[in-house]
């Protein structure tokens, strides 16, 4: 028979109102049956991620550029009928410094022991 656990510490949080509710929404999504337990095990089960905001910045620079390179290879296709080679391998370096982002943010990922 499993010995019940005593818990005699208590931790008091102060949330703002659209805190609060998006807590309580999450808990009853989860299907715990108190919101305690909902929250030991948001605490001691969930891992805590942190990235620098300059990668952040760098990944989000990459988009925002291959995002600018294809509108306005499709201005230029909608006006001229043509698709140039340049312009498909400009799309493909994009992509590639994303991945190559994406795979770096995947290896870090990968170090994290829970």
């Amino acid at each position: 028979m499993d010995e019940k656990i005593k818990r005699t510490r208590s931790v008091q949080v102060r949330l703002t109102q659209e805190e609060y509710d998006f807590l309580q929404q999450k808990f009853l999504l989860s299907g715990y049956k108190s919101k305690s337990e909902f929250m030991r095990i948001a605490f001691f089960e969930t891992l805590i991620v942190k990235f620098n905001a300059d990668e952040l910045q760098e990944m989000l620079r990459l988009m925002k550029n291959i995002s600018a390179n294809i509108n306005q290879i499709a201005v230029r296709v909608n006006s001229t009928d043509k698709v140039y080679r340049e312009d498909l391998t400009q799309i493909e370096d994009g992509v590639e410094r994303i991945w190559q982002q994406l795979k770096y943010f995947q290896s870090q990922l990968q170090c994290i022991k829970p």
